[in-house]
Order: C-alpha cells, then sequence, then structure tokens
C-alpha cells in the first residue's frame, strides 16, 4: 500500500504545527508503507529515509497565498499519482485532493488542522483571498472519502461547519517522538539566547489566535524576577510583527526570541522554563503542549480546542479561560510559588503524553483508517 501525502508544509519548510505534523507523521507511516511527499519546492531540503519527495516548483508571480495554493493544488496532481491513496493537509492542499480522486481515480483523505470559517482573523492576512481559501476547504473537504481531525473538538467543528456525515469523520490525534522530546536542560544555549531563570515560556507562531497580547498583558502581574521568554516564528503579516514590536518595547522581563528555533533550542527551552504557557483562543490541537509535557514544563493553557484533551486541568496542567490575562496570570503564580504543584503536574504530563500522544500511535491509526478505505 502507498500514500502520497500533499502538503504546503514539509521540514525544513515549518511554519508551524502542521510542519511538524507531516514530517513526523511521514516518517512513522514509512515504517508502515510506501510514503511519497509532494510539497512545494524548498532549497536544500534533506531527503529522509524510506520517504520519497516530489517537489513542485513555486508559483509564477506574486498572485497572494490563497491564489498561489490554487496553482499548487494544480501543480501536485497533474503528473499522474502511483498512489493507493492520496492524503492532503489544510484548506491549501484540500482541493488537490479532489482533483487527485476525480483525475486519477484515487481515494482522498484529508487531515483538518484548522477551519477557515473559525478563523475570521485571516481576513486581516488574506483580504479577499480569505473567501477563496474558505471556498477551497469547503470544496475539498465534500469530495473527500474520508476526513481526519486532530481531536474530537475539532471532529465537532468539522460537523457544524460542514454537511459531512459523522460516519465519514475520524479522529487521530497529533503526537510526538517521546524520545527526542524529554527533558534536557542546556544552560549553554539558555544563555546564548539571554534566557534567565525563572522563566516563563511561550513557544508558537505569531498569529492572533495564539494569544500572544493576552499573555503579555498578564505577564505584569507575574511575580517579580520573573522573565518573559516569546519564540515565535513568522508572523501571519506584518501589522501583527510591528503591534508586538510595540507591545514589547521597553519591557526589560520580556525576551523576544524572533526566530524560528531549532529543535535542540526549543527543547532546551522547554527543559529550563518554570512555567510553559499556550494562550490561545483558538487551538485545534496544540502540539507545542504536548513538547512542553514530555519535557518536564509545567503547562497552563487555555481550555479551548484540542488542548481540552491534552491536559487534565489541575492532573497534568492547569487550564483557564481564554483571552483572560487575570486568570492566567494567577494560574501562572500558582505554579511558580508551589514548585511541588508544579513538579507533580509536570511528572504526570510526562506520563500521559508517553500513554496518549506519540507519532508511532497516530501512524497506526492512520495506516488502519487506509486500510478500512481500501477494503
Amino acid at each position: 500500500m502507498k500514500v502520497a501525502v500533499l502538503s504546503m508544509e514539509y521540514p525544513p519548510n515549518i511554519y508551524g504545527g502542521v510542519g511538524v505534523h507531516v514530517g513526523n507523521m511521514a516518517a512513522a507511516l514509512s515504517r508502515l508503507m510506501e510514503v511519497e511527499v509532494r510539497t512545494r519546492w524548498y532549497p536544500r531540503a534533506p531527503r529522509r529515509k524510506g520517504v520519497r519527495l516530489y517537489r513542485v516548483p513555486k508559483a509564477p508571480g506574486k498572485s497572494g497565498p490563497a491564489m498561489e495554493a490554487l496553482w499548487l493544488d494544480h501543480e501536485m496532481v497533474a503528473d499522474p499519482i502511483d498512489a493507493d491513496i492520496v492524503h492532503t493537509h489544510t484548506w491549501y492542499m484540500n482541493l488537490a485532493g479532489a482533483l487527485a480522486r476525480e483525475a486519477h481515480g484515487i481515494p482522498a483523505v484529508a487531515t483538518v488542522h484548522s477551519l477557515e470559517p473559525l478563523r475570521p482573523w485571516k481576513a486581516e492576512q488574506l483580504g479577499r483571498g480569505y473567501e477563496l481559501s474558505k471556498w477551497m476547504e469547503r470544496e475539498g473537504l465534500l469530495a473527500c472519502d474520508r476526513v481526519i481531525a486532530v481531536s474530537d473538538g475539532m471532529r465537532r467543528d468539522i460537523a457544524r461547519c460542514y454537511p459531512i456525515p459523522p460516519s465519514r469523520i475520524s479522529v487521530v490525534h497529533n503526537g510526538i517522538d517521546p524520545a527526542v522530546y524529554r527533558r534536557r536542560e542546556d544552560g549553554g544555549v539558555l544563555g546564548r539566547l539571554g534566557v534567565r531563570k525563572p522563566y516563563v515560556l511561550f513557544v508558537g507562531r505569531l498569529t492572533r489566535q495564539k494569544g500572544v497580547f493576552d499573555l503579555l498583558g498578564a505577564s505584569k502581574e507575574f511575580l517579580p524576577g520573573t522573565q518573559l521568554v516569546l519564540a515565535t516564528g513568522r508572523p501571519d503579516e506584518p501589522k501583527i510583527l510591528e503591534d508586538l514590536g510595540r507591545a514589547v518595547k521597553g519591557r526589560r522581563d520580556v525576551l523576544w526570541l524572533n526566530t524560528m528555533l531549532g529543535q535542540r533550542e526549543t527543547i532546551a527551552l522547554y527543559s529550563g522554563a518554570s512555567v510553559a504557557v499556550t494562550p490561545s483562543v483558538y487551538e485545534p490541537f496544540g502540539i507545542v503542549v504536548v513538547e512542553a509535557m514530555a519535557c518536564g514544563a509545567p503547562v497552563v493553557a487555555s481550555a479551548v480546542g484540542g488542548i481540552r484533551e491534552i491536559v487534565r486541568s489541575g492532573l497534568s496542567g492547569l487550564l483557564v479561560p481564554p483571552a483572560d490575562p487575570p486568570a492566567l496570570a494567577e494560574a501562572v503564580n500558582r505554579l511558580l510559588a508551589d514548585r511541588a504543584l508544579s513538579a507533580k503536574l509536570a511528572s504526570s504530563a510526562r506520563r500521559r503524553v508517553e500513554e496518549r500522544f506519540t507519532w508511532e500511535a497516530a501512524a497506526k491509526r492512520t495506516f488502519e483508517l487506509y486500510r478500512r478505505l481500501l477494503r
């Protein structure tokens, strides 16, 4: 059995959790079946053992993200696909799955990492392209044979947004490799980055949905001497970069790492953090929460989306209402002040990750879904 995976993101071209998911899932699936990844061309991209790469050139001209995705959808499937199943990720590629299904007669599966109708702030990034992205997602998902949601919350959202029968929607949680993501403190890395203990850590894309401005508001009430470290990736659009720059200006208690960090650096940050915070207002899964838990960081996160399936509040972390800086500050300070509680939550969180959130388990569930579809 062979699957052709279609994704805009693939290592090292990682923008957010989707790129992490696709890279790790492809590697895990390659131990069970043949895997081909079709993705956007990217210089110096390393090849991964067991995964065949098919790279599509960049779209000609400057047409904006939505129009570029439309062009790439066609290019991804223009050549014959030697696979039993085509599996797409995000609205960028969903329509390509529908095209492959019709043009080549291949069953199509789509993993939904987020839903365009539930992200109205994308209009700020895409302009009129936001209407196109919603249309591409809708048409692609409706044409798929199976839809995978990354959480139970996402499964409910899909059923609410689109007329897709429940029998066509399955849940496969994201995961991590617990052998890689484990507590590994590295004072050299922290010193090089300018981090000082104790610190509260945010890791995530720079986008409105991540709640970073709520965190900045809450951080003004953190216990004295606490540093806030913001490890942000590429911004959704220039304005949020400017807004954050103004918000942190003059804040000596805030360290903004405005770059995509490597895995070693990220693990070192998680491992040394007094608290790792995910203050999202919308989060279909929350892979950074799992990474932090695996590395032994006590977690405070918003009670939204898939995070509620990852963190058991009071047992493996603390959950707070979204967009509530006072509640966020109170929870963070509780962990900063109570080291015994922090250690207890962190230990329980690590066990929960090992039991429920690994790429090996996710790949097995996905492989079984493929087998059922081809019967």
